[in-house]
């Protein structure tokens, strides 16, 4: 009896212990998936389609590869929002991919402002170089963390919650943000619901709107989000 016990217990850990296997992948909510070599110089010439960018001939990397320019730069904000974002993900800089970081340059101009926005795959960290940033996030309860940051603080926005930056002192401002995936991604709120396509009766009731209003909305939203040429 006690052997058969002792066998039936054994056979409900193995069937426990293959069932919390089984579940890992859905369970893992990592933003990147880890790297399985030294690194993973992405091809950007390469058109295969995959879930990153398909590496680099390892023969052929550089030291060059793992190098990055585009930062040192300070970005045109003359635009309505005032404001400019220069990425460092794997896209501009191949030499991250795999790694499961990036980086990101942000001007502001006086007033400037990055419009409430989320990055779906990353938490994103912020220091002020230059300035003065109102700077919050809003939890999924609808809670508003906001505070005011100055030259040398930092600043976290959690993984896929609404988050802005805006530049509140007399002059410029100048930040530095680093996010934990190559490919962060960005959804600027406004222009993903006035001005992609969404039908105007789902927008209406969705805000209590008349056509009129809406339709005003999108124009707006258009002209803000308007490239600088």
């Amino acid at each position: 009896m006690a052997g058969s016990f002792s066998a039936h217990v054994l056979r409900v850990t193995v069937a426990l212990f293959v069932l919390q296997v089984a579940l890992l992948p859905m369970m893992a909510i990592a933003s990147d998936a880890d790297p399985e070599q030294d690194f993973c110089v992405g091809d950007t010439n390469n058109p295969t389609i995959v879930n990153g960018l398909v590496c680099k001939n390892p023969a052929l990397v550089k030291a060059s590869d793992f190098k990055f320019h585009g930062l040192a730069t300070p970005g045109n904000t003359n635009d309505p929002l005032g404001s400019s974002v220069t990425p460092a993900a794997a896209a501009q800089f191949p030499g991250i991919n795999t790694l499961g970081i990036s980086m990101a340059r942000l001007d502001f101009a006086k007033g400037g402002l990055v419009p409430p926005h989320t990055h779906p795959r990353a938490t994103e960290i912020i220091f002020v170089v230059e300035g003065s940033l109102l700077v919050g996030f809003v939890s999924t309860n609808g809670t508003l963390f906001a505070t005011t940051l100055q030259k040398g603080d930092v600043f976290v926005f959690p993984r896929g919650l609404l988050h802005f930056e805006l530049n509140v002192c007399d002059g410029t401002a100048t930040a530095i943000a680093a996010l934990n995936s190559q490919n962060p991604g960005t959804q600027i709120q406004a222009v993903a619901l006035f001005n992609s396509g969404i039908s105007a009766v789902v927008l209406e009731k969705a805000f209590g709107l008349g056509e009129k209003a809406v339709q005003k909305i999108e124009d707006a939203v258009k002209a803000a989000n308007k490239k600088p040429e």
